[in-house]
């Protein structure tokens, strides 16, 4: 899609907002912000005063970049950024944030296939993009369920994957210290740490119920001991 940025306060460039989506290309959907995925990764690597986790919108790599095409992925990540520049630009504007975002990660549509594994996979590489992924939740419009690649000497390289297991494919992400998986046809984050999914809303509330729960016995034994 066609896109140019457009000048606004003195806060700089302001990109536009980005065009709805096709129908069939809301399986980022279902995907990453449904199951509240974004959310959970921006909960795992913690300090949002730096780190970006946030989805389609667009990315530049500076005001003046007369490119035709830019691109707005499902997923952005980046370390070592300013996230209130990020809303006043509307967007990632490389030169204002001083890097390329450290990660990104396409979710396939019929719609996008051909994009996802051809132009994108250019612009992003033009873009200095460290990592690029491609989740496909049906294994055929990628051709591939779990793909990624990493720049080296500004050109992608495939990124090593392998199953994991009946139904699973699994690569590692070294921009984000991740294991990301296919899980029969789930999309998943694993903490190399603890070889399970990053902590989700029910896992932290599980972990603090516990805590709480022992205390409430430590408490309960101390009163008894006193009582003898």
């Amino acid at each position: 899609m066609t896109t140019k940025p457009s000048k606004t306060t003195s806060a700089g460039f302001r990109l536009p907002d980005p065009p709805r989506r096709e129908l069939d290309e809301v399986t980022a959907f279902d995907y990453l912000y449904g199951p509240g995925m974004t959310e959970y990764l921006a909960i795992h690597f913690g300090n949002r005063e730096t780190i970006l986790v946030k989805a389609d919108r667009w990315i530049i790599a500076a005001p003046d970049d007369n490119r035709a095409e830019t691109r707005r992925p499902d997923l952005l990540i980046a370390f070592g950024v300013n996230p209130q520049k990020y809303e006043e630009n509307n967007g990632y504007i490389s030169s204002e944030q001083g890097k390329p975002p450290d990660f990104v990660l396409e979710v396939a549509s019929e719609s996008t296939a051909e994009s996802d594994t051809g132009a994108k996979r250019h612009d992003y590489a033009a873009l200095g993009i460290p990592e690029y992924w491609r989740f496909d939740h049906t294994g055929e419009y990628h051709q591939n369920r779990l793909a990624g690649d990493r720049l080296v000497d500004g050109r992608y390289e495939p990124i090593f994957t392998e199953g994991a297991g009946e139904g699973i494919d699994q690569g590692y992400s070294d921009a984000l210290n991740l294991y990301i998986r296919w899980d029969h046809g789930q999309l998943v984050f694993i903490d190399p740490d603890t070889n399970a999914p990053i902590l989700t809303y029910e896992d932290q509330q599980a972990r603090a119920d516990s805590a709480e729960e022992r205390v409430r016995q430590l408490e309960e034994e101390n009163r008894r001991l006193r009582g003898q």
